[in-house]
């Protein structure tokens, strides 16, 4: 067979193995569905640079569970070329894009002010026109009356604050008082702030991540060359809108920045326990070291610190965990045992910052 008639019938297959393997996987956690949600992206009605449907082709690559065109309400560069008065168009491009896929299209919208309150999204709005109004506050305030969930975008934005140090102002603390701010971006594109962690933690906030896409998601990520978007991970009840409504109002997520996991210990942790399991354990021969096979079934590489009693036979303290991988080490348990614990800090896991979560697992025969 010629070499380009091969070519040709092999670049479907690699094709699909791209489409799979730059898919972002996650286990669910007991009790909870974990979905994969970027609720932060921009299109050419407002000011990005692809048409809706780009936003939803993007997402079923990446094997994401839902996305939301969050298109700015008060910006809006492209309107001599692009006029549309409905500033729910977007959506309902999109909307009628995802049909019969299985990708959940939640109702956004990006209210653009200057400093405070900043940029904040809203999801699960009704009608965006409505938040064309004057008064920063009562943008807001429909927003609630829609049934929004509103978190406060990239507040480490050095457009906002030069010093890059996310600060809540007063008009934020009215917000959250007035229950009219849910969230916050403690991931943006890029970007991870300590101090939005801290307000998150302090407020009681749900931590978000988002990619806030205006180009491609490829070129912007390096997905090609083993990169991957920024996410929020929501704990849900069923893959539903309704769900994922549910999982961000009670404050069950974990963003996905970069290879690190930042969020509450109360999801990290059972969502790390159900990324690792143990395959096997063996003592070869005489040996009272222990080899045991640890699988990791998430898109994640955990970077594990070793705290437990016993020592490894061929890593000082730290050990690495390839993504969707299984890795063997070697545990100096000194006698041959039927059970015992192994205990790890994580290192690319964040419960605030600088804090690390500790892992547990269990080695049974």
């Amino acid at each position: 067979m010629k070499p380009f008639i091969l070519l040709l019938l092999l670049l479907p297959l690699l094709s699909q193995a791209q489409d799979k393997d730059r898919k972002i996987e996650f286990p669910d956690i007991p009790g909870f569905q974990t979905l994969v949600c970027d609720l932060h992206q921009h299109t050419v009605f407002s000011d990005g640079s692809v048409w809706p449907d780009i936003r939803v082709r993007e997402a079923l690559y990446d094997g994401i569970d839902a996305i939301s065109l969050t298109e700015h309400i008060e910006y809006q560069p492209h309107k001599s070329d692009i006029p549309h008065p409905d500033r729910n168009r977007s959506f309902a491009i999109a909307k009628e894009s995802a049909k019969d896929k299985d990708l959940i299209i939640i109702h956004g919208a990006e209210i653009t002010r200057s400093m405070p309150p900043g940029h904040s999204n809203t999801l699960f709005i009704t009608d965006a026109n409505k938040l064309v109004v004057d008064d920063p506050i009562e943008a807001f305030r429909e927003a609630k009356r829609q049934g929004g969930f509103t978190f406060w975008n990239h507040p480490h934005w050095t457009a906002h604050y030069p010093d890059g140090v996310a600060k809540l102002t007063d008009m934020h603390r009215q917000l959250i008082e007035e229950d009219l701010l849910h969230g916050i971006e403690v991931v943006n594109e890029g970007t991870y702030s300590d101090e939005a962690l801290n307000i998150a933690l302090d407020n009681n906030l749900a931590i978000m991540g988002t990619s806030d896409i205006h180009g491609l998601i490829d070129w912007l990520f390096d997905i090609p060359g083993g990169g991957h978007r920024p996410v929020t991970l929501v704990f849900a009840s069923e893959k539903s809108e309704i769900g994922i409504k549910n999982g961000l109002v009670n404050r069950r997520t974990v963003a996905w920045h970069n290879n690190s996991l930042i969020g509450k210990e109360d999801f990290l942790v059972p969502l790390i326990q159900a990324s690792i399991t143990v395959k096997s354990v063996d003592y070869p021969g005489k040996s009272t070291v222990a080899n045991v096979e640890l699988v990791n079934n998430s898109d994640a590489t955990f970077i594990l610190q070793n705290t437990s009693e016993f020592t490894l036979h061929d890593n000082p303290e730290v050990i690495s965990l390839a993504a969707q991988s299984t890795t063997t080490i070697q545990v100096k348990t000194l006698e041959k045992k039927e059970s015992f614990d192994l205990t790890f800090k994580v290192l690319n896991a964040y419960s605030a910052p600088k804090e690390h979560p500790t892992i547990k697992l269990t080695i049974d025969k």
